[in-house]
């Protein structure tokens, strides 16, 4: 193999575990200590400050209007809506049930990869949608029953399946991006971006932040400095430094390795419990 994609491999694959880590630690973090404006604005206002001071140490890199406006949009659509609504979501259903969405996203890339960079649908993949279709089925036909856990799984599955497409957009229009720049100088410019939309209204909430109270123990403090310096900052720079050696496609697929990652955790700290459909 290619020794640059060996290191995007390498790369993408790291990003999903830590993002399947993610899942239980975010719902840990909004169960008690913060709101989910309050628990955004803190991403990214933090991620912001971490990568200008990285950048400082970097070579620097001249970039477009055009490209701007595409990470604009990238972070718009990667880290404003779809991280808010997992933050959403995971007020309403559980991590297991979140993180299976998480497998539409190959399907999701796939058919806008079809319609936006014509890349062709195979029979295999079509019996791919078929099969991921019938999946998102079961697990809504599950999502109320007495083995799922959560204050309305409907809402939380929905919420999480738009989550998951506002992501799947962002993989799409980022790529070309990626090719050209340094992960370094994408991420302080969404993170900008996205912390001019997000810090505002998360400002209003910061009083209702239990975990900037003398309330919080170490636990609260731990899951979120995960969330900052792991989930944040490592994981949004590992996305675009693979996709500067991978298609889409091949980066939406190891997604899949986030419902495991993420139903493990959440099983094994008492955050849900296993029953036969989740297999």
């Amino acid at each position: 193999m290619d020794t640059n994609k060996l290191k995007g491999h390498v790369a993408i694959l790291s990003a999903n575990v830590i993002y399947g880590l993610n899942i239980p630690v975010t719902k840990a973090l909004l169960d008690k200590w913060m709101t989910p404006w309050g628990y955004m604005a803190t991403r990214t206002l933090t991620a912001l400050l971490i990568f200008w001071v990285i950048q400082c140490f970097t070579p620097k890199e001249r970039i477009t209007r055009r490209d701007l406006l595409t990470i604009a949009i990238g972070g718009i659509m990667g880290f404003v809506v779809s991280q808010f609504l997992t933050a959403l979501s995971l007020q309403y259903t559980s991590p297991v049930y979140f993180s299976l969405v998480i497998a539409l996203s190959p399907l999701c890339v796939m058919m806008l990869a079809a319609l936006l960079l014509k890349e062709p649908v195979t029979r295999q993949k079509s019996v791919g949608v078929v099969l991921g279709i019938a999946g998102a089925v079961l697990l809504i036909a599950f999502a109320d029953s007495s083995n799922a856990d959560g204050s309305n799984n409907l809402l939380g599955i929905g919420l999480a399946c738009v989550s998951i497409f506002a992501y799947s957009i962002y993989l799409i229009i980022i790529r070309s991006v990626a090719q050209k720049y340094s992960a370094v100088t994408q991420m302080k410019w969404m993170f900008l971006f996205t912390a001019i939309i997000l810090v505002p209204l998360g400002v209003y909430e910061y009083p209702q932040q239990a975990i900037f109270s003398s309330e919080c123990d170490w636990s609260g403090i731990l899951e979120l400095g995960f969330v900052i310096i792991f989930s944040t900052s490592l994981g949004y720079f590992l996305m675009p430094f693979g996709m500067k050696y991978l298609r889409a496609t091949t980066v939406s697929v190891y997604m899949n390795l986030q419902p495991v990652v993420a139903s493990v955790v959440a099983i094994f700290v008492g955050q849900d419990k296993f029953s036969w459909d989740m297999p």
